[in-house]
């Protein structure tokens, strides 16, 4: 029997990761679930599951969540410090679904413990991935990547020599405001851009993909957890989101991960690695597809992609600073502070003012650093949207 945490629950791919364990209760025990606002859904979930421990990351919540499980026997908590203990219970298996870089703190207490962390929280990477993968070799914990083009690449190089890579491109959909002429990007509404047309995902993320913001990270992912060279990482439009990635290899081969746009294959990868499981998701019928298309991403509508090259050149702390800056920036547009179009500017203007003042390209990477680099950029984001 596994024993497994999911932290981030209550989210999309915290649900659908529950889906895959109610489908084979008597291979799993649930030590930790964790989650946010919506307690009903988190103690449902824990009464299901069995599971030994439910957490809210919000304090506010504690008594909402103490009400809802009251006399099932399963012990409860609230708080950010809460759900960084769980995390570091004895856990086999640790599903790292918590939204932005909230998911940082409690990742490395679950590799400290020495689990396998299913990574779903590109933030923790992109913030402080050489950090992270020491940590994880010190610690003998394992990280596997359940983003989908992540585990594409992954799957891909199964048996590769990484010496043979030549290049790893990543896909992306191009988001909900993928078809828009380009001179009606700054009026796109919250609501607009979180109706992504393939993938069902929080609002968050959703506006990440429409933003191209999601992919910046994922490129910056990439270079961090196979040591790949920034300039070996390509990014192509692929509307249907079926081939997730491609390695390309010095012989001229390229191969493709192609899959139906469900998370729950990349989760369920995870959850079984090293074996292959059968998953309850649809199988492709190539030839009901018939055409799959691919371009090159525009980087006028997408400029989160140029950023992220420059932050991988950066190094030091510049990925902590994009990262905070990029949801910081995200906070303004969904409060209707700042436009659609005016967060990338917003971001690289916080990367020029940081790198010129407070040295980032330079600054050792611990997790005290980087979470006061994280603390800094929001706060500078704040101020630009105020002086506005």
């Amino acid at each position: 029997m596994k024993t497994v945490t999911i932290l981030g629950a209550t989210g999309s791919i915290g649900q659908s990761t529950i889906d895959l364990i109610a489908r084979a209760p008597q291979a799993y025990e649930v030590a930790a679930l964790t989650g946010g606002r919506n307690l009903d859904r988190l103690a449902a979930d824990a009464v299901r599951l069995g599971a030994r421990r439910a957490v809210t990351c919000h304090d506010d919540a504690d008594a909402g969540l103490r009400d809802r499980l009251s006399g099932t026997g399963i012990e409860v908590a609230a708080g950010a410090q809460a759900v960084a203990e769980a995390a570091a219970r004895p856990a086999d298996w640790v599903m790292s679904a918590i939204v932005g870089a909230a998911g940082l703190v409690p990742g490395m207490a679950a590799l400290g413990q020495g689990a396998t962390l299913a990574l779903a929280n590109k933030e923790t990477l992109v913030a402080a991935g050489p950090l992270v993968m020491a940590h994880a070799r010190a610690s003998g914990g394992r990280i596997l990547p359940v983003d989908s083009e992540h585990s594409a690449v992954f799957q891909a190089l199964a048996g590769e020599d990484m010496r043979s890579v030549e290049r790893v491109i990543i896909t992306a959909s191009g988001g909900a405001l993928r078809d828009w002429p380009l001179d009606r990007l700054a009026s796109a509404t919250p609501e607009e851009a979180a109706r992504h047309p393939n993938w069902s995902m929080g609002q968050r993320i959703t506006i990440d993909s429409a933003s191209m913001f999601n992919k910046a990270l994922e490129l910056i992912e990439t270079h961090e957890f196979f040591g790949i060279a920034p300039n070996q990482i390509e990014v192509l439009i692929h509307k249907e989101s079926l081939v997730h990635a491609l390695v390309g290899h010095v012989d001229g081969a390229l191969m493709a991960h192609i899959g139906p746009a469900d998370m729950r294959h990349a989760i369920g990868y995870a959850l079984h690695w090293p074996d292959r499981r059968d998953l309850p998701v649809s199988r492709l019928d190539l030839a009901q597809i018939g055409t799959l298309s691919f371009s090159a991403p525009d980087p006028v509508r997408y400029p989160a992609l140029d950023l992220a090259r420059r932050v991988m050149a950066m190094g030091g702390l510049a990925g902590a600073v994009f990262n905070a800056a990029k949801e910081a920036a995200l906070d303004a547009f969904l409060d209707r502070r700042i436009g659609f179009a005016a967060m990338a500017p917003l971001v690289s203007r916080i990367l020029d003012t940081m790198s010129a003042t407070d040295g980032l390209e330079k600054a050792t990477m611990t997790l005290d650093n980087v979470l006061e680099a994280d603390r800094l950029a929001r706060q500078r984001v704040i101020d630009a949207v105020n002086e506005h």
